[in-house]
């Protein structure tokens, strides 16, 4: 990422060591998920920016990532949901603040919020949350919970709707709320980066048949991701050639395999979908489907397989709801079928397995240019940066 106009206001906001900001990122752990890998471009961006980048996690595999950048990992449970251990945890937080030179804390999950923030604002540190998700205020608990990511001296949505959903739960949060949508890293999710021995090596490790247009569902192993409703609208179009790859759903619960399993089976579609893992190059994963679907059957809060996927110029089929709404143009970089309808999702599905080569060529275009116009992994970083900046202004010139 290059300095620009917006970046530049946050070199020239000196912390506390009168060198560039300190911004002390936290979350639960580094490992695979959309979470993790924004904080890794955000640490990224801090550094390219003139700041120091710190990141407070249980860990993971992610970490390596950090090393390269050059930032500072510091290992905390900061996920340890146990309240009576929350007490010995600040004190530890505290610490590496204070030894850190912490200018801003930006907490990315509800249980950092609890741990983090009281230490932040003892300190009298700027603090920033960025709420990922849906916010289910089921129980009295469970709003105060939640509600403590609003404590921030600002706020993050990750899309329209998460902050639709703030509101419309919490009230009108004013400047205090900022949309900054998420992401994608145009130079890692791009089809002339692939190479094609890349590709073949995932076609293989799946045994996937090349004379067959590829429906993929990329998602995590859990019931609201749509795996069975994808199931029942392809056998609505079981008439036409197609395989259906789950990736990742052969990572769930035996309970969760069998269930899609039987659910294939007693839809007349055997042999003509399979369980995957999840894959650690999604890039080429990508290359090797002709249409993505993302049939979440409750509102994604913004949807980056959605995002991934039209960088790479593949078809997308979603349903029309959460952040897939915003992130899709209806018949121009993709289909957004009624929610939850899978009558509606199949005739998405039939419209673009029709597409020609011609067809799907144009559309490969118009997705790319969506993602390199509006949802850049340096739009999300600049745009973040400008708010850092914004806040270190106002707390010097306050």
């Amino acid at each position: 990422m290059t300095t620009n106009t917006r970046t530049a206001g946050f070199v020239k906001s000196h912390g506390q060591s009168g060198k560039g900001p300190v911004i002390v990122q936290v979350l639960p752990a580094l490992v695979r998920g959309g979470v993790e890998r924004g904080t890794i471009e955000m640490a990224r961006a801090i550094i390219d920016a003139g700041g120091k980048a710190v990141v407070i996690s249980s860990g993971g595999p992610l970490v390596r990532h950090l090393d390269r950048l050059g930032a500072v990992h510091h290992k905390l449970p900061v996920g340890v949901k146990n309240p009576l251990a929350w007490s010995g945890l600040r004190r530890r937080v505290k610490r590496i603040l204070k030894d850190e030179g912490a200018d801003i804390v930006h907490v990315r999950s509800r249980v950092p919020a609890q741990i983090v923030l009281p230490v932040a604002r003892a300190l009298g540190i700027i603090s920033v949350s960025t709420v990922h998700g849906r916010f289910q205020n089921t129980t009295l608990l469970k709003r105060i919970f939640n509600g403590k990511m609003l404590a921030a001296d600002h706020i993050i949505a990750i899309s329209r709707y998460v902050k639709s959903q703030i509101e419309r739960q919490f009230g009108a949060q004013g400047s205090k709320l900022t949309v900054v949508q998420r992401g994608v890293d145009i130079e890692v999710f791009d089809p002339a980066a692939v190479a094609q021995s890349r590709i073949i090596r995932f076609v293989d490790s799946i045994a996937l048949p090349e004379d067959q247009p590829v429906i993929m569902l990329p998602a995590r192993p859990t019931a609201w991701k749509g795996h069975e409703i994808l199931l029942e609208a392809l056998a609505k179009i079981a008439d036409r050639r197609f395989i259906c790859v789950l990736l990742g759903a052969a990572d769930g619960k035996q309970a969760f395999i069998d269930r899609l399993t039987q659910t294939g089976m007693r839809l007349g579609l055997e042999g003509r979908f399979r369980l995957a893992h999840g894959v650690d190059d999604m890039p080429a994963a990508l290359m090797a489907a002709d249409i993505v679907a993302m049939p979440s059957v409750t509102p994604e809060p913004f949807g980056r397989v959605s995002l991934e996927a039209q960088a790479m110029g593949r078809l997308v089929v979603a349903f029309d709801h959460g952040g897939a709404a915003e992130s899709i143009v209806h018949g121009k970089t993709g289909w957004l079928a009624t929610p939850v309808d899978a009558g509606s999702l199949a005739e998405c599905l039939g419209k673009a397995l029709d597409f020609t080569a011609s067809q799907r060529q144009t559309m490969a275009q118009e997705t790319r240019n969506q993602i390199e116009a509006n949802f850049s992994s340096d739009q999300m970083c600049n745009q973040t940066i400008a708010i850092y900046a914004r806040l270190l202004k106002g707390r010097h010139t306050g």
